[in-house]
């Protein structure tokens, strides 16, 4: 029987928190020298990158931001911890640096959005964004694809954009407010065997699957998960120790303002 929440589930998201955590050590890798001033985790979660953002600009303040009560309990490493919408999130004061890993492309309008985050830094200060851009790739499309069909009267993509663009879309955007360097990396994972169904599904699961179960009755969820998987072991394969090969996409982006 499949259980619904409408919050996240820190368990089920932390169970590849070594597969999140390096895009965002990797995004962190490419910010130089900062000005005084805070170290925003915008959309921290349950705080994967807090130990890394810590170590890596010390004896600063370190704010978590998050609007999900669950993750953000369990969020750790923080000097401070803030409960809001991320979408209207404002700094009490100009931050050095709004680092926001795997949680912007959730929020729509980015060409309003990334510009005002940015004119809300300190002189000098950092924006740094990863997202995924999986979403035309068959773990995601999926996705779509089955719930348009089996509920028609709650899910109609005709019209669907991918919330996030390519990285050139965000290097055009920022590019006017200040030094931009923008990229994309595809990794390819391995998931391990998971008990019951598709190793795709099981990462996907406290994500990407989140917003379609929360529309679906139980007994409607367990069919519409049983034909993910299946759909899934075309696309990716399960290999003969049960474990996948995963390659997912995701867009990066440093501006630093003059």
């Amino acid at each position: 029987m499949t259980v619904k929440t409408n919050d996240w589930n820190p368990g089920a998201y932390a169970r590849f928190r070594g597969l999140r955590l390096r895009p965002a050590l990797d995004l962190m890798a490419q910010v130089g020298d900062l000005p005084p001033g805070d170290v925003i985790d915008l959309g921290c979660g349950d705080g994967a990158a807090a130990g890394a953002l810590a170590e890596r600009f010390p004896q600063r303040r370190l704010v978590g931001v998050d609007n999900s009560p669950a993750m953000l309990e369990k969020a750790a490493g923080y000097t401070a911890k803030t409960l809001t919408d991320i979408a209207t999130w404002h700094p009490e004061t100009p931050p050095a640096l709004v680092f926001s890993n795997a949680a912007l492309h959730w929020l729509p309008d980015h060409a309003t959005l990334l510009p005002r985050l940015a004119r809300s830094l300190a002189p000098g200060g950092v924006l740094a964004v990863q997202m995924p851009r999986q979403f035309l790739a068959p773990s995601h499309r999926f996705l779509r694809d089955i719930a348009g069909v089996m509920f028609p009267d709650r899910f109609d993509f005709a019209a669907y954009h991918p919330p996030v663009e390519p990285a050139v879309g965000y290097h055009e955007m920022l590019a006017p407010l200040g030094r931009v360097s923008a990229w994309e990396t595809e990794y390819v994972q391995r998931l391990a065997a998971v008990a019951e169904g598709h190793p795709v599904r099981a990462f996907t699961g406290s994500t990407a699957m989140r917003p379609f179960l929360d529309k679906l009755s139980a007994a409607e969820a367990d069919h519409f998960i049983a034909a993910y998987d299946t759909a899934l072991a075309a696309a990716y394969p399960v290999m003969g120790d049960g474990a996948a090969l995963f390659p997912f996409r995701r867009c990066f982006f440093v501006l630093e303002m003059p």
